[in-house]
């Protein structure tokens, strides 16, 4: 009997709980758990993660996008994703015309030079510097520089959408015997671009419109010579037919 008790007096003492390896197994199932519920979710590719996406794209380009607040369901991997995000046909209109520019831009480095564009809930505004169209003081198109146009009348010829040339200036006045103020100068090469924009498109006058704003609109307040090039501009405002703001 003594060497019994010797025996059990080395034996270790028993440890309480579950065994080790169940701590492993456990981790093991819990990650394993998680990497078929992200396999889920990355397989359901529908037409809602899709808008998400071109909400995002919006966002990117400057377009206001109003989203629906994330509803979730637990224990249902199926409901964890953002709510669907509907676009309105208009928007979606707006952004094909942003992306359809953008890649024309980077297509003709030019134009990618001295052209911005920006986008609202109405249309896409695309802006060049006066001086590559016109000398100081003048309506007259300098030669070549119809191209610059090219973008836009893609644009109107793939869509179902109208444009206003906008004649802007700076406040200093570069007057002239045909043009004793601003207003006569940004009309008179608004009204120039949109003569170029018909003889190159065929386009109906029905869709074009010209409008000249002198310094009325400056981007910029003109107080330095950056700010006034800047506001010395051209636009092109690609809208839909029922929107009347100029």
């Amino acid at each position: 009997m003594a060497d019994s008790r010797k025996r059990g007096g080395n034996e270790p003492p028993v440890e309480e709980g579950l065994p080790l390896w169940m701590a492993t197994f456990a981790d093991l199932v819990t990650l394993l758990l998680c990497f078929f519920v992200l396999l889920l979710s990355f397989a359901q590719q529908d037409a809602n993660k899709f808008k998400t996406l071109a909400g995002s794209v919006k966002d990117a380009f400057g377009i206001q996008v109003k989203r629906k607040t994330a509803n979730f369901a637990a224990f249902s991997p199926s409901k964890f994703e953002r709510s669907d995000v509907k676009l309105k046909k208009d928007d979606q209109m707006i952004l094909g015309m942003l992306l359809e520019i953008k890649s024309y831009m980077l297509e003709d480095p030019s134009l990618q030079k001295v052209a911005t564009v920006t986008a609202d809930n109405k249309g896409l505004i695309l802006r060049i510097p006066v001086t590559n169209f016109f000398a100081p003081g003048s309506a007259t198109l300098k030669t070549g520089s119809e191209k610059l146009l090219d973008g836009a009348i893609n644009i109107l010829k793939q869509h179902t959408v109208n444009m206003v040339v906008r004649g802007h200036t700076a406040n200093i006045i570069e007057k002239t015997e045909a043009y004793p103020t601003n207003w006569e100068l940004s009309s008179a090469r608004a009204a120039a671009l949109l003569r170029a924009i018909m003889s190159r498109s065929k386009l109906p006058a029905s869709r074009l419109k010209a409008v000249g704003y002198a310094d009325s609109r400056p981007l910029l307040p003109n107080t330095t010579e950056e700010n006034r090039k800047l506001n010395d501009r051209m636009e092109f405002y690609i809208h839909r037919p029922e929107d009347k703001s100029w």
